[in-house]
């Protein structure tokens, strides 16, 4: 019983490593140009993210050769910014957006960067599956054209674009 569990947890673990089959992650990825300040400008919702506006995802370089992530929202509901802090590796190599993130213990899930423009002032954002979904920018908000480019390529790869939550960034 004991090795049927830890197989089932090893199973659910590494499948939130994974990725949708239809999202590759860009190659040649910097992760110095990546470090620094995001705004989300718009996301896929979820519990951990329901009710916040202002959202922001700090990166920078830890001395380990990984990335400490430093989330941010306000709750109008409570009146109060939330606030996770975390930690980011590689999957495969430092020059491929796949990462594995994790805000709490051993526990990791996928963070794939499947569309960056050349001066990395947006990012398209998957995670495990099509229910995880972000687009960063640099800016708390972005041109009309960024955002219909990342509902067509999100549609594409078969991400519900309808459920999209478009970010208060006042």
């Amino acid at each position: 019983m004991k090795q049927f569990l830890l197989i089932t947890l090893s199973l659910i673990i590494s499948g939130c490593l994974g990725m949708p089959a239809s999202v590759k992650p860009v190659s040649d990825f910097n992760v110095q140009k990546y470090m620094g300040k995001w705004y989300e400008i718009a996301r896929l919702d979820h519990s951990f993210e329901e009710g916040l506006s202002r959202v922001t995802a700090e990166y920078s370089l830890k001395d380990d050769g990984g990335v400490s992530v430093v989330n941010r929202g306000f709750s109008a509901s409570e009146n109060q910014w939330e606030q996770a802090e975390g930690k980011a590796y590689f999957v495969n190599s430092p020059s491929e957006g796949y990462l594995k993130v994790s805000f709490f213990g051993p526990f990791y899930g996928s963070y794939v960067v499947f569309t960056l423009n050349d001066n990395y002032q947006y990012a398209f954002v998957s995670g495990p599956n099509t229910d995880y979904l972000w687009l960063l920018a640099r800016t708390p908000t972005v041109k009309k054209d960024v955002i219909d480019l990342f509902v067509q390529k999100a549609k594409e790869r078969g991400f519900d674009t309808e459920r999209l939550i478009y970010v208060e960034q006042d």
